[in-house]
This record gives C-alpha cells, structure tokens and sequence, in this order.
C-alpha cells in the first residue's frame, strides 16, 4: 500500500495499489474516517491524540482496518497540522523535513519579558508506550500497530519490534478465540527485549485513557528532549574525578554510557572506560555530586547481542516423503498454506534398505540452513535406499517452490473505488488542512468543498503572523500546574510567550476544548 496525506494522489494515474490514510491526514472525528473510507481508503491512520473512546467512535463508523501509533516519538501537535518549521525555517514538516521547533528549550515569559519558566523544553513531549494498553486497543477495533522509527538504530528498531511481537502473542494466546495474527511464521529471538535500554524520552501513554486520569502524570520531558535510557542508580562517591562508586543492582560493562543531570540542570554523559564490580574508572574527570541520579544510554553488552544474529523469522513446513516404484515425491505443505511436490524419476526402482534408514532420511529434509523455513512434521518411510544427493536436491527443489508459491498466492490488496457522489462534512478547508496543488484542490471541489485557502507551502500565504502554526491538545500550563481550571493552581497572565533566542511565540489557550494554539509573536 501507499500511505498518503495528499489527495492529489487520488487524481493521478496510478496502479490499482491500496492506499492508506496517513495520521497527518489528522483523522480525528468519525466524520473524517467515514469520509476517507468512502474515497477509496483501505484503512485509516488515526491520530496519535485520540482517546480509547474516540477510537471505539471511528470503528463504529467504518468497516476498513484501523491502525494506531502504539510507540515511539509524539509530535506535540495535532497530526499534520503543525506549520511552525515551515514558517520559521521554510523546512516543511509535512514533507518530512521538519526541524524539529518542539525539541527546542523556551523561556516562558510575560508580555512585560518576566521569565516564569527559564530554559525548559516546554513543547517536547515523552514518547509513547501503549504496550500496556494494547488488548483495549484491539477491544475498541484497531488490528494495526504503527512504531515511530524514523532515523532510530538498530538496536531500537530490533528491540521494540520484539518487544510488541511478544506482546501480541501473549494476547492471542490468551484469546485464541478471538484473536490470531494477520501473518503466519514464528519470530525467535535470543535476547529479552528491554524499551528502556534503547532509546527513549521516558515513557506516556499519552491522552489514550480519560483527561482526568493524567492528574499527577507528566506527558513533557522538559529537562531534556535527549534519550534517558534507563535508570540504573545513584553516585555514591567520587575520587580525583575519575573513579567513580555506584550505588546500582544493574551490571555495568566497560564501554557503558552513563548520563546524568548536572546542577546546572545541563544533561550530559560520559563512557565508561573500565569496570570494578560497583567502581568505574573514566578518562576525563567528572564533575558530578555525590546523590546524582544515573541513566544508562548505552548498554555495551545489550548492545553487542543485538548485533549478532539474534532475530529470525521462521515458517513451519511439514514435509511428507514417498517411495512409489521408479519415482520418488516430496511433498511440502507449509503454514501459509501453500503445497508443493517435487518429483524425482530414477532409471531403476528404489532397493529396500538393509536397515532402516528414517533417521538419516529425516535429519536431511529437516537442514533447512540459512531459509525461512523450519521443518516441523516429517514423515519417510525409512525403508529404502536413497542417496543423500537425491534427497538434498528434493530438498532444495521443494524450497524454491514454496518460495514461488507464496508469491503467486500472496493476496494483494487492490485500491477500492471512489465514492464520487459522497461529499465532505465541511464546505470550507483552511490553510492548516494542507491543501497545497491543483489535483487536491480539484479532488476536495469535486466532493462539495466551496472555499479552499491554500496550505503555508503553496507561498501563496506571505503573511503568517496571524496563522495558528501548531494546534495541540497538549497545554503548557497544565503540564507546569498552572492549569486555569484548577482553582488552587497560580494564576498565570493572560498572555504568556515561549522565548530563545531565535524565536518568539504566543501562546494560546483554549480551556473549554482543554487545547492550545501557538502563533509567531
């Protein structure tokens, strides 16, 4: 399939491949996932904002797969409605080249410039872990799990991929009834996938449970937009700046990185350069206090097993092997349900063993080495000579069938037909809908739109001082404690900027939707 934001795609001359809908399409209301199945979509990207009721509404209002973000980095804004890289930087985020303003630190001042909040990274967010939440989310209908993995490592893509496989499957081993996997083959791994030893901002399960329930739960990581790794323990003591005692039940390796938060509240790090049980030696000294709390980001010896071959996707095939006068037939039969045989023909007939040969005839079909596949059920009759040059050729014959049997019998999925008739919920679309070239414009006007201002890219807006450029459900104030609801909370000023050195914007707050607007001061 391709996934697509813009609806140019549905205007040009394509071939007949499925499409899904991006979360930057920003699928947050059942009018929206309705509209988009009845164009042609597959399934429906939802946005990564979306409560486990607003997911249940979206299902109950379409008959295409859903899929939701279950892992990884969160955009602080509403999906794809976010302009501020393009308008400070002409780097657009809805063309992949966002840079990334939310990761930035940020006074928060005033209109008189009295700094509230000095230096915090006050628009990033933590990053997702729904591993928690998955079984709600396929009880109110999503089938499709989405991991954010752009630009992360190996070591990171490796260890949360395993980490929510394994999740699945306990799931569905729970609920066979109910559940079973949209694949066929077992993944084997060698290692115990752990998300805090790979990259992570720590962890929020974001808006998915009620509002309410986040009271006393930070979803910011304003210290820091850096990975945290995990928390291993505490400096107990420091000498000449190099040796330094840890207070820890982890395991430290040489070659380990530690980071930490100085009192200046700078986060920094270091590399282990020798172990001694509890003691680590550094190269450079360390200026660091006895107490200060120590994340490992880099876990040399996890690390090193990652590397290795410690993944691998197998499929089961059962084979079945027979004797019949001149001809000698292995059939396969693996658990995507594809079935194969290989016939050997012989000048002369088969001799009958002098000893039973089942063992040997089996150990041959099942070296299977470095294929997907993995024999399970075999079954020969053992009572006749056959060379085991014959029996590995059938073997590797019977391989590459099965190999070209999944590619004929594989399903594709085909691009639905469009509803020309149907028509959007709104006759209006605004610059942050992403509009931005003749084919989505004709595609929107030809299903009832009326109105069409282009998006900040097309340069047909030259003035942006007055757009919203991040529309979020997210609100500084009340990640701070400051929330205006919150009658106890200190009263904040009405109008409040986010300030460095580069930039300046204003915020916005809009506390009956509990949602907030950033616009460029």
């Amino acid at each position: 399939a391709i996934i697509v934001q813009d609806m140019a795609v549905l205007r040009m001359n394509l071939p007949p491949i499925a499409l899904h809908a991006s979360t930057q399409c920003d699928i947050r209301t059942p009018e929206k996932a309705e509209f988009l199945e009845k164009v042609g979509f597959s399934q429906l990207v939802l946005a990564r904002e979306l409560t486990l009721d607003e997911k249940k509404t979206k299902r109950s209002k379409v008959t295409v797969p859903l899929e939701a973000f279950v892992h990884g980095a969160l955009c602080v804004s509403y999906s794809g409605r976010c302009g501020i890289s393009y308008a400070c930087t002409r780097r657009s985020a809805n063309r992949g080249e966002c840079a990334q303003f939310c990761r930035l630190p940020y006074n928060l001042e005033d209109e008189n410039g009295n700094i509230i909040v000095a230096n915090k990274h006050l628009l990033s967010l933590k990053d997702m872990n729904q591993s928690d939440n998955l079984l709600s989310m396929i009880e109110v209908g999503v089938s499709s799990f989405k991991i954010e993995g752009r630009l992360k490592d190996l070591d990171y893509v490796k260890t949360i991929v395993a980490y929510y496989n394994s999740a699945l499957n306990n799931i569905i081993n729970l609920y066979p009834d109910l559940y079973e996997r949209s694949s066929r083959g077992d993944v084997n791994i060698n290692f115990e996938p752990k998300p805090e030893k790979v990259f992570n901002r720590t962890f929020t399960s974001y808006f998915l449970k009620n509002r309410a329930l986040l009271n006393g739960f930070k979803i910011a990581s304003i210290d820091t937009p850096k990975s945290q790794g995990e928390y291993i323990g505490t400096l107990d003591s420091v000498k000449n700046g190099t040796q330094l005692t840890i207070k820890t039940d982890k395991v430290l390796t040489n070659g380990d990185g530690l980071s930490f938060f100085a009192k200046n509240g700078d986060y920094t790090g270091f590399r282990i350069n020798k172990v001694q049980g509890k003691i680590v030696y550094v190269t450079q000294p360390m200026k660091i206090d006895r107490g200060t709390k120590l994340y490992r980001t880099f876990d040399k010896k996890y690390n090193d097993l990652l590397i290795s071959d410690s993944a691998k996707r197998v499929i089961k095939v059962d084979f079945n092997l027979l004797v019949k006068n001149k001809s000698l037939l292995l059939e396969a039969t693996d658990e995507r349900e594809n079935r194969v045989v290989v016939k050997y023909e012989s000048e002369s007939c088969f001799e009958t063993a002098r000893t039973n040969q089942q063992v040997k005839q089996e150990d041959i079909l099942r070296k299977l080495g470095n294929t997907i596949y993995v024999a399970n059920d075999v079954k020969v009759s053992g009572g006749y000579f056959i060379p085991n040059s014959i029996l590995t050729e059938l073997r590797r014959a019977v391989v590459e069938k099965l190999d070209v049997a999944q590619r004929i019998n594989y399903k594709f999925d085909y691009r639905k037909s469009e509803d020309k008739s149907c028509k959007l919920f709104t006759d209006e679309l605004i610059y942050s809908d992403n509009v931005c070239n003749s084919l989505s414009t004709q595609f929107y006007s030809e299903h009832g739109v009326e109105k069409i201002t282009q998006a900040l890219e097309s340069n047909m807006l030259q003035d942006i001082n007055d757009k919203i450029l991040m529309h979020t459900r997210y609100c500084v104030l009340r990640e701070l404690g400051f929330c205006r609801k919150n009658k106890n909370a200190q009263k904040m000023p009405q109008q409040l900027f986010l300030v460095n050195e580069h930039t300046k914007f204003a915020i916005e707050t809009d506390c009956r939707k509990c949602e907030m607007y950033i616009r460029k001061a």
